[in-house]
């Protein structure tokens, strides 16, 4: 217990002044949201997450800081706040749309054929997977995106 605690408050030094705390209880409150928002209709998560990005798109550094900030939650917030895809995308699609960048969150299944059925959600920027390390489209066939596209 106390080595998990004393760990958590080492992330948190991580955090780089005041308003990048403020940032990160902003990212911290809406990942813990993720699960109920998830729940809805795929029509009314995509209103309620779906924004037109604004001008002008954010820079390099300002993503690395949201990509950042948004790994960092579930470090500390766990159990509370749910690590995976799901979690992860969707903070990262609502921040980084904010911050004017036009990305889509994309969802695909794995109809296991190998295995058991597994999914996963990703970003994507101008059609290509974006802030992920392998490209899951070779795995995981697209179902559907946000902004709201049936595929």
């Amino acid at each position: 217990m106390f080595s998990t605690l004393t760990r958590k408050l080492r992330a948190l030094g991580e955090l780089r002044g005041a308003r990048e705390v403020a940032l990160f209880a902003h990212v911290c409150a809406f990942a813990a949201a993720v699960p109920l928002l998830m729940r809805l209709p795929l029509p009314r998560v995509s209103a309620i997450v779906t924004r037109p990005p604004r001008d002008p798109a954010p820079s390099a550094e300002e993503i690395e800081r949201l990509e950042r900030l948004i790994a960092l939650a579930p470090r500390v917030g766990h159990p509370l706040i749910r690590r995976g895809c799901l979690t992860r995308g969707v903070t990262l699609f609502w921040f980084l749309r904010r911050a004017g960048l036009d990305v889509e969150l994309r969802f695909g299944l794995d109809p296991g054929r190998d295995g058991p059925t597994d999914g996963h959600c990703w970003l994507a920027l101008d059609g290509e997977p974006f802030l992920e390390r392998i490209d899951p489209r070779p795995r995981f066939p697209e179902l559907y995106r946000l902004p709201l596209q049936l595929v």
